[in-house]
């Protein structure tokens, strides 16, 4: 009972040190440019960018294939974080933030077709084939994935509805 044991606990300490060995002899430095950005995108994933996710919208930024305003979902307020890290001007022509969005099912319109939840990267949709589907909107990125998929335009974007937990006053202007 013991031999058992002992030789594959020696195995697996054997193998353990030469993955270990092997890790720091074949170690590859990343972009230190392409961390960064990526620590500054949202980390969603959500394909709104039209890339891989955000590793790849920020290999994308990183190597000027994509502009610093690719991202959707991370808003104006990200675009001009990428600006500033990149060194260039986001510019007069940047998208307009819109705000964050959520998806919103129209239960009249919906056929339970489940088209809509084989495409939600976040699986924020929730429904089974031929019944009504709905929207976790705690796990929705507003994507707008499920929104192109819905054959009957059942499902829109909204703005994100203001509670009392996220209402911010706005300043008023300064008088001159």
């Amino acid at each position: 009972m013991i031999a058992p044991i002992a030789s594959v606990m020696f195995l697996g300490l054997v193998l353990g040190l030469i993955l270990g060995y092997a890790a720091k002899v074949f170690h590859v430095e990343g972009d230190a440019l392409v961390e960064e950005l990526i620590e500054l995108m949202p980390g969603t994933n959500c394909g709104q960018c039209s890339f891989p996710g955000c590793s790849g919208a920020a290999n994308a930024i990183a190597r000027g294939e994509a502009s610093v305003d690719c991202c959707p979902g991370g808003g104006r307020a990200l675009a001009e974080a990428i600006a500033a890290k990149m060194g260039v001007s986001l510019g007069a022509g940047g998208k307009a933030d819109s705000g964050p969005k959520l998806a919103q099912v129209a239960e009249h319109l919906c056929i339970g077709c489940a088209r809509c939840f084989k495409v939600c990267p976040t699986d924020a949709v929730i429904g089974a084939a031929k019944q009504i589907h709905g929207v976790l909107h705690g796990a929705c990125t507003g994507c707008g994935s499920c929104e192109k998929e819905c054959p009957t335009g059942a499902i829109g974007l909204e703005p994100v509805p203001v509670t009392l937990r996220d209402w911010n006053w706005t300043k008023p202007a300064l008088a001159v």
